[in-house]
């Protein structure tokens, strides 16, 4: 019997909570994990952190993984430190990109130069790994590059919008031609170009990646505590009647949960709302806000502005809330559809994101731009107030399906093949 590939997983933050890591470690394959931070296991660094209060603080504290063992992490704290700096710096003066373009070159190059164990297989994330992929393949291993998002497609299409809709954020930056030429490097030096949905493959496969080398896995979703069970629609509901006569006891309550703004869709979602204003119908809208205060202002009574929520308290918000929406112009996967799915809400969303839903099973597919195609959806449920609950046990075992484990196995499935 072969010994398994040994993997090293080198990443910029804490993206999808570690889960490629995870997932490898599941297996028995992660040899290293390379993170520009992780939460410092100094008690006394830990206090200066909690002193600071504020997200960044939070944020800062939480970018860890209890399951991956200390010694199996390697992280680059004073890059992680510099990095933000410079990113902020950047964000401040319109340069945005350039920031994430200079400190995703220093987080390759550092991760190139690193003294590493022996290993068969270096997996990285785009924009950040163009040296490290480089080092790697030198030296005779398998490398596989996850391209988190669709690339320059998703930039134009947002772009695009932004100049139909200059009143939502202003107009769009200027095409950031270096930061995207990375991922173009990325793609050439990769053996594998991994992406989660079939909308990803197809955009950049028109900006010139190789079909060849591409690998469709989706991404997956675990409830926080691993092993544990989470509310789900209906729960904690108060509920009149019974049967088919039964109704809740207020008006729907949709939910949108993450990024507002342009690209995920929240015009769409106002505009839906406005044109089921007179419908008994509540929208709860709950993440950072980057769209105009006047917009917000102007939303229908029916739209109440959460802002950003904890994750502590994100368990709750979905179990009071019977339906989701993803009006998406543009995701690589969009892991919130799992999140909601696992709550037992079924989810509305586009063809531009992840296949996760199952048409008129778990939700409802729309298409993009178009608001009122999405009030058409949301109305099914206002009519129907049985119907959300009736999807309910559908939508809870269609993101067992997205488990860390399958998740794990298809990658080890993507190295088998490749190496």
């Amino acid at each position: 019997m072969h010994p398994l590939p040994e993997v090293v997983v080198a990443q910029k933050g804490a993206r999808e909570h570690f889960l490629a890591a995870r997932a490898f470690h599941r297996l028995g394959m992660l040899r290293k994990l390379v993170v520009d931070w992780y939460a410092p296991e100094s008690r006394a660094l830990r206090c200066v952190l909690s002193g600071l209060g504020g997200q960044r603080a939070a944020s800062a504290l939480s970018a860890q993984c209890a399951e991956i063992p200390a010694e199996f992490v390697r992280p680059m704290r004073g890059l992680g430190v510099w990095s933000k700096w410079v990113e902020r710096r950047a964000s401040c003066n319109g340069g945005v990109y350039r920031g994430f373009t200079r400190t995703d070159a220093a987080f390759g190059r550092s991760v190139a130069r690193l003294r590493l164990p022996e290993h068969d297989v270096f997996f990285g994330y785009s924009y950040a790994s163009l040296e490290a992929l480089e080092a790697a393949r030198r030296s005779g291993r398998l490398t596989i590059v996850d391209q988190i998002d669709p690339g320059p497609a998703e930039f134009r299409l947002v772009a695009e919008e932004m100049q139909r809709w200059p009143e939502l954020s202003g107009l769009p930056l200027e095409f950031p031609a270096s930061y995207f030429g990375r991922a173009k490097r990325e793609w050439e030096f990769a053996d594998v170009i991994l992406v989660n949905s079939d909308w990803t493959r197809e955009a950049i496969i028109a900006e010139g990646a190789d079909p060849a080398k591409i690998e469709v896995v989706p991404l997956a979703y675990e409830a926080e505590g691993r092993g544990s069970g989470v509310g789900g629609a209906g729960e904690g509901f108060r509920v009149q009647g019974s049967g088919k006569e039964r109704r809740l006891s207020r008006g729907l309550r949709v939910l949108w949960l993450g990024q507002v703004n342009v690209r995920k869709g929240i015009h769409y979602l106002l505009e839906a709302a406005r044109l089921l204003k007179d419908e008994c119908v509540e929208f709860q809208v709950a993440g950072p806000c980057h769209i105009r205060p006047e917009v917000t202002q102007r939303a229908a009574s029916s739209v109440r502005w959460l802002g950003p929520i904890p994750r502590s308290q994100v368990s709750r918000l979905y179990q009071e809330c019977d339906l989701f929406v993803l009006p998406t112009l543009s995701d690589g996967f969009a892991i919130t559809q799992l999140e909601a799915l696992a709550h037992g809400l079924p989810v509305i969303t586009t063809t531009n994101c992840g296949r996760v839903v199952e048409e008129g099973k778990t939700g409802f597919i729309v298409p993009a731009r178009n608001s009122g195609a999405l009030a058409d959806a949301i109305i099914k449920f206002v009519r129907n107030r049985d119907l959300a609950l009736s999807m309910a046990p559908a939508c809870r075992a269609a993101a067992k399906a997205f488990s860390i484990e399958a998740y794990g196995r298809k990658l080890a499935e993507v190295i088998e093949k490749r190496m």
